[in-house]
């Protein structure tokens, strides 16, 4: 039977909401107010069901972590859209594995650093909003990588993706932190994708088609 342990202190609230979502939730909680004092239902019920949602999709449940050496954990809810060999890759130095994760606006969003390490740089790039599944959002869209480096040196690098609805990446961690598997590191607002570049010797465990959750489910493991 597969072990858990939590890294981090569990939340306290019964329904644990990403606070960068609550200037979202009082607009639309203000603004259904307003509707309602004004006497105007269906907009109203629009926006208390808009309220809803905004709360369901900003929830930032508690997580546990595999207890497995050398487990890489997902950093993302959300569908394996691919998972291939790379001769080259503008985010890493020679060949790597890719894994590809696909997170739809029913997915928790709140990304997860994959492994043990140190961050070693943050680079972001301002680019297009092309749907988040399709190939060319990984070079197009606007996106973050953070590259981090692990204890024995190995580095791989995790790549938050704008999708065609998101807007907004949000990355809370700075070059030099040392951060830890399963740990909250940001989140991308409503639809997106996150790539995550391995060295070429880590063993994988997932395949394309597979749902993920973020710090529950093992990627693969570093060799």
């Amino acid at each position: 039977m597969q072990k858990y342990k939590r890294t981090e202190r569990p939340s306290q609230a019964a329904f644990p909401i990403a606070k960068e979502g609550l200037p979202f939730i009082g607009v639309a909680a203000f603004a259904t107010a307003v509707f309602a004092l004004l006497g105007i239902a269906v907009m109203a019920l629009f926006g208390l069901l808009a309220t809803l949602f905004i709360c369901y999709f900003f929830r930032d449940p508690d997580r546990v972590i595999p207890d497995v050496a050398d487990g890489i954990v997902s950093p993302a809810d959300g569908k394996v859209i691919k998972v291939e060999n790379l001769n080259s890759s503008r985010f890493t130095d020679g060949r790597c594995r890719k894994i590809s994760i696909f997170m739809s606006i029913f997915n928790v969003h709140v990304n997860r650093i994959p492994f043990d390490g140190r961050v070693l740089q943050i680079d972001y790039f301002p680019g297009k909003f092309f749907s988040a599944n399709l190939d060319k959002a990984s070079r197009d869209n606007e996106h973050n990588a953070v590259y981090l480096e692990t204890e024995t040196g190995q580095r791989l690098c995790v790549v938050q993706i704008a999708g065609l609805v998101a807007r907004r990446i949000i990355c809370k961690i700075q070059k030099g932190d040392a951060v830890t598997r399963g740990h909250r590191f940001g989140l991308i607002c409503f639809g997106s994708r996150l790539d995550v570049y391995l060295p070429e010797g880590v063993s994988i465990t997932v395949k394309t088609g597979e749902m993920v959750k973020a710090g529950t489910s093992l990627l693969g493991k570093m060799s």
